[in-house]
């Protein structure tokens, strides 16, 4: 590159003399060859400068190539170097591995169990209810377990020791009863500083009530369903207990049945699922109710009176079996044909009163399971419409479904159990009050037949 722009500039510079040597005109041949001379001379001295300049440079690039060789050749000697350094170095390691194994013996299967107790201790805490009370145990396992696992390094004795002392409480704490103040999370979503009361790693309680402890938040928060009331009693005697034994409802699980159980629908809530057949059901069942209880009443009071009567021959009008007796007497000269029939027809009379409404109680004990099988039959094609619109992947919608269609039937039998046995309570009842209004009508017409023989 620098040869060709020295060239450039020598023809540059050449025609540039030749242009000034002729730019002024000669005035005889003599003077025209000094000009010549002249310019031929002051060429001769520029390019030797330039000759020189040349020469320089063209050193100077030799130099700088020489320098630039000499390093190459070094960076490959080192390269060299290096590479036979990380050879012997790959070796040494290789056996001072191979020799830490052997030296290692039974430690490596002793550390790769400590690294598995560690990762399982971490995963127990993360769900132990002793965590409420001692939180961050879990950091250390953590960091223990992950710092043997990627870099394989060694776990200290006294690593060793905590892990140990960590599940040795653990162990000791699930024993305990244990009372301490945190920070609950009340129904209404309020922080509240309450005396919590710890049982064991089972669960945890406060003013009665069970509480969730959340591991990822740390926070304790009451169960939004709490069990049965005589759960929570045995909760709140807990609580208040100072020494002694108390009984308790515990949870073994931790925490798992008593979601489950609180998370199973109440009565009522079971009740509403059967819808508005449901309602009906229910409906015609209190009504089917008051009407056996009218009609219990109204026949012990009837069969008291009838009682009553027995005991005197002056006839009532209170009570039927007065009112058929005074037939005999309003009929005084009669024959006992004519008196069994007048009999006969003052039973009749009497009969509507006796069995009033029992018919109806019969119908109910007969339409509420139909109802019931009209509520289920009504659930389950509501259930077949989800499964087309949604498919088969949700078994909780099909499971939603049908239990919803059967609380219908269950309902209908509910209602119609108890009314049979109401009904035949209460025709038994009346016909034993009927059969008293005959035994005593037969009596009058035997009677009447005496007299008339006599």
């Amino acid at each position: 590159m620098l040869l060709k722009k020295f060239v450039k500039s020598v023809v540059a510079a050449s025609t540039l003399l030749t242009i000034n040597a002729f730019a002024a005109e000669p005035v005889n041949l003599d003077s025209l060859l000094k000009t010549l001379e002249q310019g031929n001379y002051q060429q001769s001295q520029e390019n030797q400068q330039r000759e020189a300049e040349f020469v320089k440079a063209n050193n100077q690039q030799a130099a700088l190539l020489r320098a630039r060789i000499n390093a190459r050749d070094g960076l490959i000697n080192d390269s060299t170097r290096f590479e036979t350094q990380f050879e012997e170095n790959e070796i040494k390691l290789a056996n001072m591995s191979e020799t830490l194994n052997k030296r290692m013996g039974s430690l490596k299967e002793l550390f790769g169990v400590l690294q598995q107790v560690a990762g399982d201790t971490q995963s127990k805490f993360i769900t132990s209810n002793v965590s409420a009370e001692l939180p961050g145990r879990g950091a250390f396992l953590s960091e223990l377990a992950q710092k043997m696992g990627s870099s394989s390094k060694l776990a200290s004795i006294e690593d060793i020791e905590k892990v140990w002392f960590e599940l040795q409480r653990e162990m000791t704490e699930q024993g305990k009863v244990s009372r301490f103040n945190r920070d609950v999370i009340v129904a209404g979503g309020e922080k509240v500083n309450k005396e919590v009361v710890r049982v064991g790693s089972f669960n945890l309680i406060s003013d009665g009530k069970y509480l969730n402890y959340n591991a990822t938040t740390n926070t304790l928060s009451e169960l939004t369903r709490q069990p049965a009331a005589r759960f929570q009693s045995s909760a709140a005697d807990l609580q208040s207990a100072n020494s002694g034994f108390v009984d308790f409802a515990l949870d073994p699980t931790g925490g798992s049945i008593l979601g489950l159980l609180v998370q199973a629908p109440s009565t009522e809530e079971q009740v509403h699922q059967g819808g508005a057949v449901g309602y009906v059901i229910l409906a015609i069942g209190l009504v089917g109710l008051l009407i056996a209880l009218e009609r219990f009443v109204s026949l012990m009071i009837m069969g008291g009176k009838i009682k009553r009567q027995l005991k005197t021959d002056v006839a009532s009008d209170d009570n039927p079996l007065g009112r058929v007796m005074k037939v005999k007497d309003q009929y005084p000269d009669v024959t006992y044909d004519t008196l069994e029939l007048k009999l006969s027809e003052a039973i009749l009379r009497e009969m509507p009163r006796i069995t009033r409404n029992l018919t109806l109680i019969k119908i109910i004990s007969v339409v509420a399971p139909l109802l019931g099988l009209l509520g289920t039959v009504t659930g389950m094609i509501n259930t077949f419409q989800a499964i087309t619109l949604f498919g088969t992947g949700d078994p909780k919608l099909m499971a939603g479904g049908i239990s919803t269609a059967l609380v219908t039937t269950v309902l209908g039998l509910v209602v119609a159990i108890p009314t049979v046995f109401i009904y035949t309570l209460l025709n038994t009842r009346s016909k034993n009050l009927l059969v008293i209004l005959q035994e005593q009508s037969a009596g009058i017409i035997a009677e009447r037949s005496e007299k008339g023989a006599q």
